[in-house]
């Protein structure tokens, strides 16, 4: 009896986890297609009265080497499965699906950059990471450069780095141990407890001048 209610405990955690990820897929995909619209319509997720401050310029190069070869092979691989119309179909279909993905993961890094506003911080990456900070939270500012070992654990030791090339240069010190929720399951996603968050910014002075009105009176540090 009890390993026959261990495996069906085993296959309900299988079937949750399933469903966790589709749901995470079809977010990812619907946020692409969001992210699009928002492009072509000028429209950035940034709050009124906030600034919005970029981290897309290390990777910008390599994201348009990764579209614009997908967009070439399209063509070549339509040529050469162009005899066997299901495969071509597929093949185009796939190519296509994949260069819009693509040009959407770039247009979420221009239209979802971190935020600086009344509300607070809100650090950002990509189609997913979203984490909001109030003032209230934030004890204090600074520009401060870290390179981490790749594969690195996004959170440890109470720290979340969202880095980009392994890179960080602004770091929030908190009032206290604050809890975030991080796309995805733990040990990466999930629920965390951090003191310390720590992410890349194309203008790091940036940060630190929209974030001056809202610290009320507390010293903005700058760490070279």
């Amino acid at each position: 009896m009890s390993g026959a209610g261990s495996g069906g405990s085993s296959s309900g955690g299988r079937v949750a986890r399933l469903g966790g990820m589709l749901k995470r897929a079809l977010v990812m995909e619907l946020r692409v297609y969001e992210s699009l619209w928002r492009f072509v319509a000028r429209r950035p997720a940034i709050a009124p009265g906030a600034v919005g401050i970029g981290y897309h310029r290390p990777v910008l190069t390599v994201l348009w080497i990764f579209i614009v070869l997908s967009a070439v092979e399209i063509p070549i691989i339509d040529l050469i499965v162009h005899r066997w119309p299901p495969v071509r179909i597929a093949m185009l279909v796939l190519g296509i699906w994949g260069v819009t993905w693509m040009l959407g993961l770039l247009c979420a890094m221009l239209t979802r950059p971190h935020t600086v506003g009344p509300e607070g911080i809100r650090v950002r990456q990509g189609l997913e990471l979203d984490v909001p900070l109030s003032w209230d939270d934030i004890a204090s500012v600074a520009i401060t450069k870290h390179v981490d070992e790749p594969k690195s654990p996004r959170v440890a030791g109470g720290v979340l780095a969202v880095r980009q090339q392994d890179e960080t240069n602004v770091e929030l010190v908190l009032e206290r141990p604050t809890t975030v929720r991080l796309p995805g399951r733990a040990p990466r996603g999930g629920v965390h407890e951090v003191e310390v968050v720590r992410f890349w910014a194309d203008e790091p002075r940036a940060v630190l001048d929209a974030a001056r009105p809202f610290l009320m009176g507390e010293p903005v540090a700058r760490r070279d």
